[in-house]
């Protein structure tokens, strides 16, 4: 081949300008066509209850904060007469709720239901990502007896949907005495995730090599410390894109929490929905709960997304 083929020959690697621009231009379609939906319901919760099922449904609109102020407080009806005899109202709320001809008779559950959800969520995730990783590597370095048979019956009580075991749960639960509590969502949510923490952990630490690990254990390290000072460090990729599936899951459940929680650990998800106005349901006030549901794991995702990518297409990295 002479040195004008080889100047002018398209690499293997590299595209074609062509091609990238094409590519780069579906992609940015296929985000904007998804974050349609998470854009109406940021515009939602900035809207009266009028405007929010208007129809044909209003782009442009007045903001205001009624949707924001319905979600974190309680309101109740009362006469104009009651309303013009009581002090000058100094919170924009207040002043929201009043012309209305309505007073803040107290604080919402909203709050209560999201602190249910970070600490059901993040301590489910914390469970079931620690017990994955140690079966993870137990079937990864050891020969456990039917270990092929174990790991499929492990992903199988994944494959299995909720309602199919919601009923037997739910009397187990009630006799032991921890429905519509935190350790039993917790310990739920840990049962369910353990199966995916365990085979994507699996897949990890089957990248590391045992080289690093024997190396560990000739200059004196026991099994336990080349484990936590070898392995987990090199499988922190891997570690951390199974939180943010475990995460996800625990935090957007739903079966589970309509079951086996009614006031006490009732999480966002049942709660969101049932917030009613005077009028029937409060949509700005949805939109604002479902918005402010967002961020913890929009947030969690976004600060360790670098791991995931790295998760997702490389697992673990060989050094």
């Amino acid at each position: 081949m002479t040195s004008q083929g080889i100047s002018t020959a398209h690499s293997v690697v590299e595209p074609r300008a062509g091609t990238r621009w094409f590519a780069g231009t579906v992609v940015v379609l296929y985000a904007l066509l998804t974050m349609i939906p998470l854009v109406w319901i940021i515009l939602t919760g900035f809207k009266t209850p009028p405007d929010s099922i208007s129809y044909p449904p209003k782009i442009l609109f007045t903001p205001s904060p009624q949707g924001y102020c319905n979600l974190f407080s309680t309101r109740s009806r009362q006469t104009p007469e009651y309303i013009a005899a009581l002090p000058p109202a100094t919170e924009t709320c207040d002043k929201v709720a009043r012309a209305d001809n309505m007073v803040i008779a107290g604080p919402s559950n909203y709050v209560p239901r999201f602190i249910n959800s970070l600490i059901i969520a993040f301590g489910s995730t914390v469970l079931s990502v620690g017990f994955g990783v140690m079966a993870a590597y137990a079937f990864s370095r050891f020969k456990v007896p039917l270990k092929d048979d174990l790991l499929f019956f492990i992903l199988s009580t994944r494959m299995m949907p909720p309602i199919a075991v919601a009923i037997p749960i739910y009397l187990m639960y009630r006799e032991l005495g921890l429905s519509d509590t935190r350790l039993g969502m917790i310990l739920l949510y840990s049962a369910v995730n353990v199966s995916l923490a365990v085979w994507l952990l699996k897949g990890f630490i089957d990248e590391i090599p045992r080289e690093y690990e024997e190396a560990a254990m000739v200059d004196g390290y026991t099994r336990l410390q080349a484990f936590r000072k070898v392995v987990l460090p090199q499988a922190t990729t891997g570690i951390v894109a199974t939180s943010i599936f475990c995460l996800i899951f625990a935090w957007n459940e739903y079966a589970f929490a309509v079951l086996l929680t009614s006031g006490t650990a009732q999480t966002a998800p049942p709660f969101i929905p049932i917030i009613i106005g005077e009028g029937g349901q409060d949509w700005p006030a949805v939109a604002a709960g479902t918005t402010l549901f967002l961020i913890p794991i929009l947030v969690f995702t976004v600060l360790l997304r670098k791991h995931l990518l790295r998760g997702i297409t490389f697992g673990a990295v060989r050094k």
